[in-house]
């Protein structure tokens, strides 16, 4: 039975002055926006292709299960509950738990390759060389935080109107390129290669780290924007209801865009392969003077494999390529590498491409925009709820002010080295701090504010007690979930040396070298948050140049 009276709580008045949302709607799509975002888009799909496929969706669907929905309802409970920013809510819990949520804001190549790395990025030969600041980089980086700061600029009640737009439209663009995909030739292949599980995969404990982790990059649990968007909410909101829903479309987005991705992907891989198969064939035509057009690419097995069995010296020296589709569609890549380059030639092959590269960079840039409204809130209201600044200075200014940091923090990102410290932040900076403060966050709900209290402040705002599924997570399972994949990740870390791939234009492909041991090479303050962070590898793109660090 639902309580009639408003349990005791932490929870203080604030008046009419705490904006609220205009529909119920408007934060959905607010928190799916802030859930939604590139990750879904370029590390989600990466991950689905390199741990066997279908494979990867069994720990995948076992941390949204029992880590990520538990987390995400607390989030949203306690933000709506206690009406209050990141700082505010965990600081009512306990004087300690104060810091808890609020993550620190500073946080052989081809044509396409070539134009990234050389002519776009103009990127430095070495992590260690930082280079100079690039202006075109620097006046897009501006661009961005000013069209951040219009949107933001009076919190919910701005961003609240800008989000049907930049929630909306990565959608119709994946919708279109999913039916443009689904008609191009190889998109089969794609969809098979992603889909098709390899469960022997599942021994490695890296795949159920990176699904956990994932769990957290695609909710965006523990950034505190999802606790102070709930916070605008009415306090009888059905906050059990959203969690779930929310978390189930985030899911579904990113399964979407898998399909999307590596439909278009497939195409690319199989454009490639038989244009390998052409080169190949060509060779043969030549070499053994056989007619024109003979030989197809059907019977191009067959074929070698009769010339291999008569004539094995003269097909040796052609030094023809192995063209396997698979090999093919093996060349992924996530983050930049996946948008800016593999998905970039993908378009390069489609009829009208600059059309489809103006619908994909513009969704590109509307899934970071709407993920920023979640990042500023979760900075600009726990310093509103704080009373950072006097009431008489106007929350226009303090988020000018926010704005202005991050673009300062930003700074180095647009330097010529800019890119490595880019996939050193993306890889390394957050996982282990958003596994450390989620388990506080879950700690600090259970064991200090206190179960049975945190189930009363439920029942009172839904109108129903949370059920055995939801106790035995938030008690039992979440913390050892957090509590193992934290364990194993130090593990990870111990064993495997830090390293990262350096392109060299004199070889064929990139070679692992590893970090150097002086924490002052380059640039220090980076070179620790890699140390702390992670253990995958990034890539380091660029010749050699004069007095560049040697590798």
């Amino acid at each position: 039975m639902a309580l009639t009276e408003e349990p005791q709580s932490l929870v203080e008045d604030s008046g009419d002055e705490r904006p609220k949302w205009d529909n119920k709607f408007q934060y959905l799509l607010s928190c799916i926006g802030f859930a939604v975002g590139l990750g879904n888009i370029w590390r989600f799909p990466y991950l689905c292709q390199t741990y066997g496929g279908g494979a990867f969706l069994i720990p995948y669907l076992i941390a949204l299960v029992f880590e990520g929905i538990p987390l995400f309802h607390i989030e949203l409970a306690i933000g709506q509950r206690l009406r209050r920013g990141s700082i505010g809510v965990w600081t009512a819990i306990s004087p300690y738990l104060g810091g808890v949520g609020f993550v620190d804001e500073c946080q052989g190549s081809g044509v396409v390759s070539y134009f990234w790395y050389r002519q776009t990025l103009n990127i430095s030969a070495d992590i260690g060389d930082s280079g100079a600041l690039q202006w075109r980089l620097l006046m897009c980086l501006a661009a961005c935080w000013v069209v951040v700061y219009l949107c933001v600029i009076r919190g919910i009640e701005s961003s609240g109107k800008v989000i049907y737009f930049t929630a909306l439209f990565p959608y119709l663009v994946l919708t279109l390129f999913l039916i443009r995909g689904l008609t191009l030739p190889g998109a089969k292949e794609g969809l098979l290669y992603l889909f098709t599980p390899n469960l022997e995969i599942l021994r490695n404990p890296r795949v159920w780290l990176d699904a956990a982790t994932q769990i957290f990059f695609s909710l965006s649990l523990a950034f505190g924007g999802h606790i102070a968007f709930a916070s605008y909410n009415p306090p009888r909101n059905d906050c059990e209801k959203d969690a779930v829903i929310i978390a189930l479309v985030n899911s579904m987005t990113s399964l979407y865009a898998s399909i999307t991705v590596f439909s278009v992907v497939g195409f690319k891989a199989t454009n490639d392969y038989e244009k390998c198969l052409d080169r190949n064939i060509l060779s043969l035509i030549n070499a053994f003077e056989l007619p024109d057009q003979s030989v197809s690419r059907d019977d191009y097995p067959a074929v070698l494999a009769d010339l291999n069995a008569t004539q094995p010296a003269r097909v040796a020296r052609l030094l023809l390529r192995s063209c396997r589709l698979e090999d093919f569609l093996d060349k992924s890549a996530s983050g930049t590498g996946l948008a800016f380059i593999v998905f970039t030639e993908c378009l390069l092959h489609l009829p009208v491409a600059p059309a489809w590269a103006v619908l994909f960079f513009g969704m590109l840039f509307t899934l970071g925009l709407s993920s920023m409204f979640g990042n500023m809130e979760g900075v600009i209201t726990p310093l509103l709820d704080l009373g950072v600044l006097p009431r008489s200075v106007p929350k226009e200014l303090l988020t000018g002010l926010v704005c202005l940091a991050c673009f300062a923090c930003a700074l180095c990102f647009t330097l010529q080295s800019g890119n490595y410290w880019l996939e050193i932040f993306d890889n390394y900076a957050a996982s282990l701090n958003l596994i450390i403060f989620a388990f506080f966050e879950v700690f600090g709900v259970v064991y200090v504010y206190g179960m049975n209290r945190f189930c009363n402040d439920i029942e009172w705002m839904t109108g129903r007690r949370p059920n055995l599924y939801w106790r035995v997570a938030w008690k039992l399972v979440s913390p050892l979930l957090l509590l193992s994949v934290f364990g194993a990740y130090l593990v990870l870390l111990v064993q495997k040396p830090l390293s990262y791939k350096a392109w060299n234009p004199q070889h064929v492909g990139p070679s692992m070298k590893p970090f150097p041991d002086d924490p002052l090479h380059g640039q220090c303050a980076c070179h620790l948050c890699l140390r702390m962070g992670g253990s995958e590898c990034i890539q380091d793109w660029g010749p050699s140049r004069p007095g560049a660090p040697a590798p």
